[in-house]
């Protein structure tokens, strides 16, 4: 079972992120899960949001403690709140950031876990380009199938439309398809790297 962990904040679609990656998982054909908890519903206030995939029924409704996959939708959170909590040695994380990990002051977390599944996005900066709203859910979910390959473009292409109709559909697919391709490019330069 894959156990996914979204971190933001309240109007950033923390909870629509999770829906959309079980709507992917969906349409690939897997079981999926997808459910919010709340500190405080106000905008601006920390949200988290699990998702958990698998090939067979899920029957637990617990909140994931121990996550395969973090996606941190606002990185002030980063050093109020321990997104890292639980995180599995060969974890990914993906971070909406356009700083490394090292400049994040996250140079321990890059010391404990695989380099090749640590990476920030500027999500913000795509979703601007192409929604025109720094609204960072669907950008990483592209990103998250180009690091992970455990969900395909297309499926979150299909969840994003599932969620959203017109111009809104359109720019998000936009967004999350440049996302993937800056993801690809960046796990593959980090790949040549460790290689020489």
């Amino acid at each position: 079972m894959l156990q996914i962990r979204i971190h933001g904040r309240g109007g950033q679609g923390v909870v629509t992120a999770a829906e959309m990656l079980s709507i992917a998982a969906f349409e690939q054909g897997r079981h999926a899960q997808a459910f919010p908890s709340f500190g405080s519903e106000r905008t601006g206030a920390p949200v988290i949001a699990y998702c958990r995939i698998d090939d067979k029924p899920i029957r637990m409704r617990e909140p994931i403690l121990a996550p395969d996959v973090l996606i941190v939708q606002d990185p002030t959170l980063l050093h109020q709140v321990d997104v890292f909590q639980g995180l599995h040695a060969d974890g990914y994380v993906l971070i909406n950031s356009r700083r490394s990990f090292h400049d994040l002051g996250l140079a321990e977390i890059e010391s404990r876990h695989r380099p090749e599944r640590l990476v920030t996005l500027p999500a913000n900066e795509i979703a601007l380009r192409h929604v025109g709203r720094p609204l960072p859910n669907a950008v990483l979910l592209g990103g998250f199938a180009a690091l992970s390959g455990l969900i395909s473009l297309a499926a979150v292409e299909h969840a994003i439309r599932t969620k959203f109709s017109g111009k809104v559909a359109d720019g998000n697919v936009a967004a999350a398809a440049e996302a993937y391709a800056h993801i690809r490019r960046e796990v593959e330069e980090l790949s040549h790297a460790q290689a020489d």
